[in-house]
């Protein structure tokens, strides 16, 4: 229950003992309470001193200390110690203490990687202690290491069941730190499962009741759900510092256990070279511990690093093979599956047959990104045969393994990067494409899979209170804001709050579905979709005009993003100067070199029509309007035909105006003053009075509304991204808290239209997507302060006079410093 007044209370019994019995005792606490605040060799010395007391008085005594000495001896790493110790236990105690050695040498077995016997141990003690009832503290810790072998043998229903039984019975009993630990356990096995919302809701409950070995170990296991999540970049500073806990208080089994995951993390983070160095040192500390199932674990990672560092050999053939089948036999069931799909692509890669090494992938029940390359690799190996339809079976029965997993997440920055484990699956389904409805069919399922379609994230007060801080933090640093952050630590600490936030969110979202080719024609109406899609090196384009679906392979896709990068530069340039001739040059170069790529080979097929534009990768960041073809015709860009359908679902509600301006810009009391005289009903918040919290508030059931600020786009980091407000920013976090998000939102800012996230566009216009505003109208360029009220208020006339935004903002004459303003989504 409390480790640390049990030692106390130890060191008070110690001193007063009256007998050797209580010495004993008193050194048997002294030595668990020890190892559960991470002074291990301090609670040895405790209870080998208990060791000998006893073997001198009592051999029932002497049971008991060998008992406690199991698992403070597995900690070290001595395993065969520690299963000695527990053998010559076992023969004489008895009842509750019969359990406790029980479940302390089934916690050593699965440690040492003999899961088979960790189970039998187990559930025979287990139904046992059942029978005949008895200590609670004794069936939680069952109960949790009956899991925990469990989860190693990849029996996650079966995990769950016992570790949720382990945390009802501990908390029952008042177990407080016991439960935390069940908890912990629990949170790795549901994360495992791939519902890594609630195992990060589950750690952060359990963590602040553990210490020593036990917050060590907690850690581990989430940087091994980050690492399930996509998130090995956050996992490697994690996985240093709980490896440095372990080191300096001598936790061998665990140092192993982290290195192992270290390299893991390398490995996914894109890093082999170091990942088989790890994997080295990992291989090393088992096989000094006689760890032998866990041995193979570390070179099933070295087999993979090889692949990943482009060995292709007869060798590496070899060695995956019966790497796979040493897992099978240990029990590894997950990772003998891995280990057939490294075997597998090595044999198609030397043209070898390969079928039979992936007879059971689609029955893997590990990670989603495993489950995935297996699917990917029967794809392959069908394909290798010519078998295209079973290609094309395999690669959706992977895209709907992503799917699965997407939807039990709630947070949009884990579902993009969850979409992206089946990239290089999609990419080999859009290669086997033959026809335009193919092609558009994968592309809209690869992008369904990044975005929920309507996202509603449940009120947090600690996010909000988190996100209250760092607005604070950010009028003390006013200097550093102008600069465009807030280089502070602090902030940084904040920052991360209000991520960790944001994962352990439940998925609150209706599940994207592709939307059907009718549909679509039928939405479309007059106007032309152009889905821009890249296979391989090329990039592709379908157009849906008039219910007809065409494709179109424009070129290669090489210098797209060189032209996306001039053209933006030059924008910047022009944003400060409109009239530097080498900056328009560059600009009118690049934009037509972009048209004639992306939009003269369409049009044929799409004529004058209003369009609506569905970019890929760097395209989403690409000033449309500067386009030749696009000045002057209506447009609207769009992550996805998906998305662009349900913006035009979004029902618009009477609501109210809102008209605000943030502080530091010299023209936004002209713009916002042009603005009142159309709607004077409005709601009106300038500086001062546009505090974030107030604006967020006033954003919720809009109708219209119309910020002019300084914006900032987080490169890398966009769910940061910013509008300043007069007492510091309102970002994409913000936003999510609304329950009714304006119908039409127009961000006067620079930047603020950017994405992330390749095409799960993340960002502050694409939350708002899809969180349910239907348009969003904001730039992906710098905006020029002096040029934006004419033109915001000749827009808004537009509007008035009943344009669709669209429309509106394509009857606007712009300047190169307004040319960055995009119509984003329903149109």
């Amino acid at each position: 229950m409390d480790p640390r007044s049990a030692r106390s209370s130890a060191a008070v019994l110690l001193e007063r003992a009256a007998t050797t019995s209580e010495r004993i005792v008193a050194l048997r606490v002294a030595g668990l309470a020890a190892k559960e605040l991470g002074e291990l060799d301090a609670g040895l010395a405790s209870l080998r001193r208990a060791l000998s007391l006893a073997e001198d008085h009592d051999a029932y005594a002497t049971a008991q200390v060998r008992m406690n000495l199991v698992g403070l001896l597995a900690a070290r790493g001595e395993f065969g110690s520690a299963l000695a110790q527990a053998s010559r236990a076992e023969p004489v105690l008895r009842g509750r203490d019969a359990d406790r050695l029980a479940a302390n040498t089934a916690c050593a077995l699965a440690r040492a990687g003999h899961l088979k016997e960790a189970h039998e141990t187990a559930a025979r003690a287990l139904a046992r202690l059942r029978t005949v009832g008895g200590d609670p503290s004794a069936l939680t810790g069952l109960l949790t290491n009956l899991g925990l072998a469990r989860t190693m043998r990849g029996d996650m229903a079966a995990a769950e069941d016992a570790l949720a039984e382990a945390v009802a019975v501990g908390e029952a009993a008042g177990l407080v730190h016991q439960t935390a630990m069940s908890k912990g356990n629990l949170a790795f096995a549901v994360g495992r499962r791939g519902d890594v919302p609630r195992a990060l809701r589950l750690f952060a409950e359990a963590e602040p009741w553990l210490s020593g070995e036990r917050l060590a170990q907690c850690r581990f296991d989430q940087a091994e759900i980050l690492i399930i999540a996509g998130l090995p970049g956050e996992a490697r500073p994690m996985l240093r510092l709980a490896l440095d806990a372990a080191t300096a208080n001598g936790y061998r089994c665990d140092v192993a256990d982290g290195l192992l995951l270290l390299a893991h993390a390398e490995l996914a983070d894109g890093d082999p070279e170091r990942a088989a160095d790890t994997a080295e040192r990992a291989r090393a500390a088992f096989a000094e511990q006689e760890r032998t199932g866990w041995t193979l674990l570390a070179e099933h990672l070295l087999i993979r690093a090889r692949w990943t560092s482009g060995e292709r050999s007869t060798i590496l053939l070899h060695a995956a093979t019966a790497t796979a089948e040493r897992l099978e036999g240990g029990g590894w069931a997950d990772a003998a599956a891995e280990a057939r799909i490294v075997a597998a692509r090595v044999a198609m890669a030397l043209g070898r047959p390969a079928g039979h090494l992936l007879a059971s992938a689609g029955r893997s029940r590990g990670p989603t990104s495993a489950r995935v390359a297996a699917w990917h690799a029967v794809a392959l190996e069908r394909a290798a045969r010519a078998d295209r339809r079973g290609a094309v079976a395999a690669v959706w029965a992977g895209l709907r393994v992503t799917e699965e997993h997407a939807e039990a997440l709630g947070a949009l920055e884990l579902r993009a990067r969850a979409a992206g484990f089946a990239d290089e699956l999609a990419g080999l389904g859009l290669g086997l494409a033959r026809s335009a409805r193919e092609l558009l069919a994968v592309e809209e399922r690869r992008r369904a899979a990044a975005r929920p379609a309507r996202l509603r994230p449940p009120r947090d007060p600690e996010r909000a209170a988190a996100l209250a801080a760092l607005r604070a933090l950010s009028a003390e640093h006013t200097s550093a804001i102008a600069r465009g952050g807030v280089p502070s630590a602090l902030s940084a600490g904040l920052e991360a709050r209000i991520r960790a936030c944001a994962r352990r969110h439940p998925p609150s979202g209706v599940p994207a579905r592709a939307p059907r080719t009718a549909e679509i024609a039928a939405t479309l109406d007059a106007r032309a979709l152009v889905e821009m899609i890249a296979v391989g090196t090329d990039l592709h384009a379908v157009t849906v005009v008039d219910g007809r679906l065409r494709r179109h392979r424009l070129g290669p896709s090489g210098g797209v993003g060189e032209d996306i990068g001039l053209a933006r530069f030059a924008l910047r340039r022009l944003a400060e100067d409109e009239n530097d001739p080498q900056s328009v040059a560059a600009l009118a170069g690049s934009s037509e070199r972009l048209d004639r790529l992306l939009l003269a080979p369409l049009e044929q097929d799409i004529g004058d029509r209003e369009l609506v534009i569905a970019p890929t990768g760097a395209l989403h960041g690409l000033p449309w309007a500067t386009l030749p073809s696009l000045v002057r015709r209506p447009f609207t860009v769009v992550p996805s035909a998906g998305a662009w359908l349900r913006a035009r679902s979004v029902t618009q509600t009477s609501g109210h105006t809102l008209l605000v301006s943030g502080p530091g810009l010299r023209h936004t009391h002209r713009e916002l003053s042009d603005l009142r005289c159309l709607y004077p009903q409005a709601i009106v918040l300038d500086d001062p009075g546009a505090r974030a919290e107030t604006v967020r508030d006033a954003l919720d059931g809009a109708a219209l509304a119309h910020i002019a600020a300084h914006g900032e786009f987080r490169e890398g980091n966009a769910l940061f991204s910013r509008l300043r407000l007069s007492d510091g920013p309102l970002t994409v976090h913000d936003l999510e808290e609304l329950a009714a998000p304006p119908h039409l939102l127009v961000l006067s800012a620079c930047d603020i239209g950017r994405a992330d996230g390749g095409d799960a566009v993340l960002g502050m216009a694409g939350v708002l997507l899809a969180l349910g505003t239907a348009t969003v109208v904001a730039s992906v360029t710098p905006v020029r302060d002096a040029a934006t009220p004419e033109f915001m208020a000749a827009f808004h006339r537009a509007l008035a006079g009943g344009d669709p935004p669209a429309r509106a903002l394509a009857g606007v004459r712009r300047s190169p410093g307004v040319a960055g303003f995009l119509c984003l989504g329903a149109g």
